[in-house]
């Protein structure tokens, strides 16, 4: 089991830092502005439930009551604006009942503002929560909704909030060009550590991060509103803001940093990673091995920075469900993707087969972004040479993080 005195440590430390907000998200900076950017215009607001300000209050509520602000349409990615809508469940447009405003759904019949979608705005304000993981698909929503409002000469202010994972950390697989897709927005490190504002900025100036003519890309109008008082080194505890669930699947933070580090790892092979229990994304498990096995395999591994303690969390219908959890120790060391590409050759040495031999790479290489890997794991299975990709895979973000850094907006 965890510890309870450091899980109680853990939830001081958080409740500590909720106390008071040190940062402030690009909402709270519009809200003090006076709006100033989107008075006399007609606005349309993509959002969901973790779009709201520093004390918790929605971006929709802050627009839509504000008398400077003419609020005319929502938009909503997957999940939808109020985060209720399951993984890859199309959306159908809708109307709000809170506000009466037509909600146009980006998961669904479209995933791309169409022209009659934004006939009617004059400033699309995009407020997302990203977790800061190239396969998480609100920087794809960002993406389309960027080239759709360019070709419609709609502008675009983006309210930029914290990468939860910080903007240090760069880490894992970059993805191959012809592997774009809506688990694959652009070309970065699968942890790319970049706020939604850097990634709309990088976007807007770099040829070919936009499927637009030149011309095109040059002529939208795009701004960034920052926050205040973040920075590079703060991890999402360090801000003081309260974390609001930004998908049924990552209702708390601890479930951030696991997507990052067992998403991957658990496509395709048997393992599970805890998804539905609070310990969502960290506590794993392989059906037919036993617990103690699963965490003596994993600790064998050495990684850097983690390791795997048995523990029992409950599933929905208050099931027990028991695993190994993931706890990192010193998250300074700690290269969040490299657990999940040792736990596909592990799978293929305890399940005693190879399950990437026979099975589909399309969606798998979608999200990891590899063809090379594929190649790897699926000839190789057990052998798979990890560190041989994780070495190449790690120059390759630090040479993205210096690239990037040119266009960083915190330091």
């Amino acid at each position: 089991m965890i510890k309870k005195s450091l899980f109680s440590a853990i939830l001081l430390t958080l409740s500590f830092f909720t106390l008071s907000a040190k940062v402030l998200p690009g909402i709270d900076m519009l809200q003090q502005s006076g709006f100033q950017p989107l008075r006399g215009q007609k606005v349309g607001l993509l959002t969901h439930p973790a779009g709201v300000n520093a004390d918790g209050v929605s971006s929709i509520q802050i627009l839509h009551q504000s008398e400077a602000v003419n609020l005319v349409a929502l938009f909503g990615p997957e999940h939808g604006i109020y985060g209720n809508e399951k993984a890859n469940d199309p959306i159908d447009n809708q109307i709000d009942p809170k506000t009466g405003l037509p909600v146009y759904s980006l998961y669904g019949k479209y995933r791309t503002p169409t022209d009659a979608m934004l006939s009617g705005i004059d400033i699309m304000v995009i407020d997302l929560q990203d977790i800061g993981v190239r396969s998480y698909t609100y920087v794809s929503c960002l993406r389309l909704t960027l080239e759709a409002c360019f070709r419609n000469d709609v502008e675009v202010v983006v309210l930029d909030r914290p990468n939860p994972l910080g903007g240090i950390k760069v880490d894992g697989p970059p993805m191959d060009k012809d592997l774009r897709s809506y688990v694959g927005a652009f070309q970065v490190p699968y942890v790319h550590g970049l706020t939604i504002g850097e990634i709309a900025r990088i976007a807007k100036r770099t040829s070919g991060w936009l499927d637009l003519p030149e011309s095109v890309r040059n002529k939208g109008k795009l701004s960034i509103i920052p926050m205040k008082g973040w920075k590079r080194s703060m991890t999402w505890e360090q801000t003081g803001l309260k974390w609001v669930p930004t998908s049924p699947g990552i209702p708390t933070l601890s479930a951030v940093l696991g997507y990052a580090m067992t998403g991957l790892g658990a496509e395709i092979n048997r393992f599970r990673h805890g998804f539905g229990t609070e310990y969502s994304f960290r506590l794993l498990s392989l059906p037919g091995f036993e617990t103690d096995i699963l965490v003596k395999e994993l600790n064998e591994l050495g990684l850097k920075g983690v390791q795997f303690v048995k523990t029992t969390g409950t599933d929905k219908r208050d099931n027990p469900v028991e695993g190994a959890y993931v706890q990192v120790y010193n998250w300074n060391t700690l290269q969040p993707t490299a657990l999940s590409f040792y736990m596909m050759p592990l799978a293929c040495k305890l399940q005693q087969e190879n399950p990437y031999a026979n099975a589909s790479a399309n969606l798998f290489n979608k999200h990891v972004g590899s063809h090379a890997w594929w190649d790897e794991i699926s000839s190789k299975g057990e052998q798979a040479n990890v560190e041989k990709f994780l070495t190449d895979w790690q120059r390759k973000a630090d040479q993205f993080k210096v690239w990037s850094s040119n266009y960083w907006i915190y330091d």
